[in-house]
């Protein structure tokens, strides 16, 4: 592989880098196996053969004897696009600060734009890394509701559809934020939930928050009774946003992000897909104080070990 002082820090070097595909080829076998000893996936076997004019190996145990390439087992495996392609995809979408279409995609990297669209899921797949490290400090809960707007829909459905606060039919999306401690800036977790009840609401508060921390939500009905282990503060909005370090603006920002993406790059979003883009915008906004250089590298080994076909993706 290149010398690393030589490695991309903007997308125009990122195209030149990965153009070359012994690169990309040694970048994948880096991240799949950082101590240089390749295995087989198949059997597991480590007497592994380097096929170096068609960038494969080939497993030695006679039982095996399998030819496999640093895509197995990856989110790039059985696809017919090169790495060089695929990192650039990678290299866009981590670091769109909007998102990018998979239209947009598609005339970037001369492909249709099918493939973009899968190309760009697999990526969000890989982006979703979950963690069982829980928040502390300071920490906002909130919901937000994801679906057409009223003033956009025709008056016969928008009288079938809106009824009360016109969150009928909408998903419904919560967030965490953990404020920012000391040097290291805020970080969000976000997942579609089925519904906002104090029995949905109530574990993934204690999954994800340290007894004693503060927490800080509205006076919606799952937090008005809700029993926590927690230092909890509510702010009723009909009255203000703000009581002293009493808010959920800092997660406010965060919808506030994700919905100017919605609305400006994606436009719609299939609920079934929805945890993906939330995934996308999270992973973002927790490496935003990273260049462009530093959020590529963060991403990539999510990429080893995860796999979402094209018939999974689509429910077939």
């Amino acid at each position: 592989m290149k010398d690393k002082e030589t490695a991309p820090q903007s997308l125009m070097e990122a195209v030149i880098f990965f153009s070359d595909l012994d690169v990309c080829h040694a970048y994948m076998a880096s991240l799949k196996w950082p101590d240089g000893k390749v295995t087989c996936p198949m059997c597991g076997g480590t007497e592994i053969g380097n096929i170096a004019s068609r960038r494969m190996y080939q497993c030695k145990a006679k039982a095996c004897r399998k030819q496999f390439s640093v895509k197995v087992n990856t989110i790039f495996e059985d696809s017919p696009l090169p790495l060089s392609k695929w990192f650039v995809a990678v290299w866009s979408i981590t670091n769109a600060k909007n998102g990018i279409s998979s239209c947009e995609l598609a005339r970037a990297l001369n492909v249709t734009q099918k493939s973009a669209w899968h190309m760009l899921h697999r990526i969000r797949h890989a982006m979703q890394t979950g963690t069982f490290q829980k928040f502390s400090g300071e920490v906002e809960s909130d919901e937000t509701f994801v679906g057409g707007k009223a003033e956009n829909m025709h008056a016969s459905r928008r009288k079938a559809k809106i009824r009360g606060r016109g969150f009928k039919d909408k998903a419904i999306v919560h967030g965490l934020i953990q404020r920012a401690q000391g040097e290291s800036i805020s970080q969000v977790r976000a997942a579609v939930i089925p519904n906002t009840q104090r029995k949905t609401i109530g574990p993934i508060l204690a999954a994800h928050i340290e007894p004693g921390s503060k927490l800080y939500t509205d006076t919606a009905g799952a937090y008005s009774k809700i029993k926590t282990p927690f230092v909890h503060q509510m702010v009723d909005h009909e009255l203000a946003y703000v009581d002293g370090a009493c808010h959920t603006n800092s997660l406010e920002n965060f919808w506030s992000l994700f919905k100017r993406t919605v609305k400006g790059t994606y436009i719609s979003m299939d609920e079934p897909h929805l945890n993906r883009y939330i995934g996308e915008m999270a992973f973002r906004f927790n490496q935003r104080d990273g260049t462009d250089a530093y959020r590529f590298k963060a991403v990539m080994p999510g990429m080893v070990g995860k796999r979402l076909k094209y018939d999974d993706l689509t429910g077939k």
